[in-house]
């Protein structure tokens, strides 16, 4: 089938007790049985849950997986992920993360025994030069937050099978419609569900995907006995919003490459990152593993007071954290999601105080390139 049919259908069969097209949220804590040892699939809802199954059979197949499981967060998810690796086993990551991944990684993991090195995962040099004898795991995100670098994901998955290493990729920014890292390779597939795949600012969640059967029996069992699931409202909430993911991230890419555009040509913004321009040094890359570029930018003001006279004077782009949903959403990366990370290792990787990221919405496209026109006028 189509990914837009079995966006709206797999797992997501009528009701059979009443027939409701809809998915059911099964508000429920636990499961009568009917005797001892005897029960209709389902025992108690941190283990397994009617509603969160559903998407997590739906979002298996929109990634062309076999398993998926969901959780609280999409930190909640790499966590449990983590976890799959014990004390002494090395991760090779991309050197611009998204924060919150880098905190996790550093001020967390590190303590539990595992090892981290970061490297600059457009290059496969640099990431074969990383490598340890004790490295199990390659963790990356293309695009990147905020800086939008790709990584081929093909390519270091052929290195990481050729070391007998794992390969995971956070797709948070394209999702499944526009990007499908297991087909290119890779063996895990995170996502933040909190963003374009609810895509209406919410709901928070997030989801692994994977196709080894030996490796979903052990991320399902460290799922129930830690127990960061997701729960079913959240579950019903990014059910609906997958429906109109197909949609939704049409639109996105168009209005993304429209303010891109137009951003480049502004008087008053030096630089502008998005993969869809064919300034960007990964731009016939993005064209081949991608099939759309997506709603996600940053661009170069130029200082910290530029930012701020910016961020202050839009008035449809809205000042926050996140990202992915159908309405506008700018931030300052330095300060907001990227704060944990060290200011020299900021500065390294460009972002500058001076950046600004933005998720481009549904919106008409020509009311958000005016909001940004009239604030960029007050620089």
């Amino acid at each position: 089938m189509g990914f837009s049919t079995d966006a709206i259908h797999v797992g997501q069969q009528p009701d059979p007790a009443t027939g409701a097209i809809i998915v059911p949220i099964y508000q429920t804590s636990t499961f009568v049985q009917e005797e001892l040892g005897k029960h209709k699939g389902y025992e108690y809802a941190r283990t397994s849950n009617p509603t969160r199954v559903a998407l997590e059979k739906n979002l298996a197949c929109l990634d062309r997986g076999q398993f998926g499981y969901a959780f609280a967060s999409g930190m909640a998810a790499i966590n449990a992920l983590m976890t799959l690796f014990k004390s002494g086993d090395h991760v090779v990551a991309g050197h611009d993360l998204y924060g919150g991944t880098f905190r996790l990684f550093e001020r967390v993991l590190k303590d539990f025994g595992l090892t981290f090195s970061y490297a600059d995962t457009t290059r496969l040099d640099a990431i074969e030069k990383a490598l340890r004898p004790a490295t199990r795991l390659i963790f990356i995100e293309t695009p990147t937050n905020p800086i939008m670098q790709i990584t081929d994901i093909a390519a270091v998955a052929r290195l990481a099978r050729q070391q007998g290493i794992l390969l995971a990729v956070d797709n948070t920014f394209m999702s499944p419609y526009l990007q499908r890292p297991l087909e290119l390779g890779a063996d895990f597939v995170v996502h933040s569900t909190t963003k374009y795949l609810n895509g209406h600012s919410d709901g928070v969640g997030g989801a692994v995907i994977l196709k080894d059967a030996a490796l979903a029996e052990r991320l399902k069992f460290i799922q129930n006995a830690a127990g960061a699931v997701l729960g079913p409202f959240d579950s019903w909430l990014v059910l609906r919003g997958v429906k109109t993911l197909a949609l939704r991230m049409e639109r996105h890419s168009q209005n993304g490459l429209r303010v891109a555009q137009h951003l480049e040509r502004h008087p008053k913004v030096k630089k502008v990152h998005y993969p869809g321009l064919s300034a960007h040094p990964q731009h016939l890359l993005a064209k081949k593993q991608m099939r759309g570029f997506g709603g996600m930018l940053s661009f170069e003001t130029g200082s910290l007071d530029n930012a701020k006279t910016v961020l202050k004077s839009v008035r449809l782009c809205s000042l926050a954290e996140s990202l992915g949903g159908v309405e506008t959403l700018i931030s300052h990366p330095a300060t907001m999601t990227h704060a944990s990370v060290p200011p020299e290792q900021r500065q390294r990787l460009g972002i500058t105080d001076g950046l600004v990221r933005i998720s481009v919405g549904i919106e008409d496209v020509e009311d958000l390139i005016a909001d940004l026109d009239q604030a960029l006028a007050k620089i």
